[in-house]
């Protein structure tokens, strides 16, 4: 089997590195980047991986962000020209975390008949920055059971897909869905966890919220920017901020628990106890160091606790697609009555013109 995994980045220069070394060591055999207009150290990086043989490049200068074109585009080059079994399109923010002993593991138990399989999204909020690399602080995610439906908040569950090869792809908006394809979605499970950390600093956060402002396809991206828009941006990251007071009454109320796989696999590749907060001297074990990141089979309390949070995403779910049929059958009522008053004007109109003659 080949795993390739597709990266679409822009200025993610404190994480990239740490993406990309994660997912070489974790079954990844290949990754297709595309580099838009990044201002900082991030194409180094991709040009350094892209030279040792690991990563193919590509530059995008447009002004416009054209999300899912690019991401379909890589998806299908890693199809026709880079001999992809599986495809695994992703952020640089995200580490994807199979639920087995590997992502390859994992796809090889997928039936045959099934091409595209989810990820389930578990969202790790900012910390207060202290110097210390984002992983070294960001150990804390939120659990789904924290009030999830408010449609204002940018933490709400999701989940997005994995899919065999197919030249015909076209991966949506977000990386969440695909179409175009005869692939058959495996429905209901969800053998891999999403880690995600969006804002990792209030300095990523206002580049991230500056490049793609209201073409942020992330509900999160907009709410930033809109903030920034409004002169508002630093209220608004200090708000998602879970400082030590919030942590504690996070973790005794269950809506936060405590998780560092990223943290602990970072520090393996890195071979140290803490990896480095600079750059200069960061360094993590590239693919060929032999390097075995300790994926392990779920424990039965693991599985229930999972099949927990499943549920809740798969009740928000419901949710939002109630509020999106509310919202449908509010346009048709609007649309009927100004249909209705226009055909009442008519007949009148009408009725008028034969009273005269």
């Amino acid at each position: 089997m080949k795993l390739v995994l597709t990266l679409l980045c822009r200025d993610s220069e404190d994480v990239v590195d740490a993406h990309l070394a994660f997912h070489l060591n974790a079954g990844v055999d290949f990754v297709i980047a595309t580099d838009h207009r990044s201002a900082d150290g991030t194409t180094a990086v991709l040009e350094r991986y892209a030279r040792e043989g690991h990563l193919h490049l590509i530059r995008e200068e447009s002004e416009e962000f054209r999300q899912s074109e690019w991401v379909t585009r890589m998806a299908r080059l890693a199809a026709t020209d880079f001999g992809a079994d599986w495809i695994v399109n992703s952020d640089a923010d995200e580490f994807w975390w199979p639920r087995g002993k590997g992502l390859k593991e994992v796809l090889t138990a997928i039936p045959v008949r099934y091409g595209v399989v989810n990820g389930l999204w578990r969202t790790f909020p900012p910390r207060p920055d202290d110097g210390r690399f984002f992983a070294e602080r960001m150990v804390y995610r939120l659990a789904p059971t924290a009030p999830v439906n408010d449609p204002t908040t940018p933490w709400r569950p999701n989940t997005k897909v994995i899919h065999r090869a197919d030249s015909r792809i076209t991966v949506g908006v977000g990386n969440h869905t695909v179409r175009g394809t005869s692939l058959q979605p495996l429905r209901g499970w969800f053998p891999f966890e999403i880690l995600h950390f969006p804002w990792r600093s209030y300095e990523q956060s206002d580049s991230k919220a500056s490049a793609y402002g209201g073409r942020g396809f992330y509900h999160g991206t907009r709410l930033a920017s809109d903030a920034r828009d409004a002169g508002h941006l630093r209220e608004h990251f200090e708000s998602l901020v879970v400082d030590d007071e919030a942590l504690e009454r996070g973790l005794e109320s269950g809506y936060v628990v405590e998780d560092t796989r990223v943290r602990d696999v970072l520090r393996l590749l890195a071979g140290t106890d803490a990896v480095a907060a600079d750059l200069e001297h960061r360094r993590f074990a590239g693919p060929a160091s032999g390097t075995e990141i300790p994926f392990a089979q779920p424990s039965v309390v693991e599985d229930a606790e999972y099949a927990v949070d499943v549920a809740v995403y798969t009740e928000a779910e419901l949710v939002r697609a109630q509020r999106h049929l509310d919202d449908v059958e509010r346009r048709l009522s609007t649309l009927e009555h100004g249909l209705l008053s226009r055909a009442s004007r008519a007949v009148r109109r009408i009725v008028r013109r034969g009273g005269g003659s």
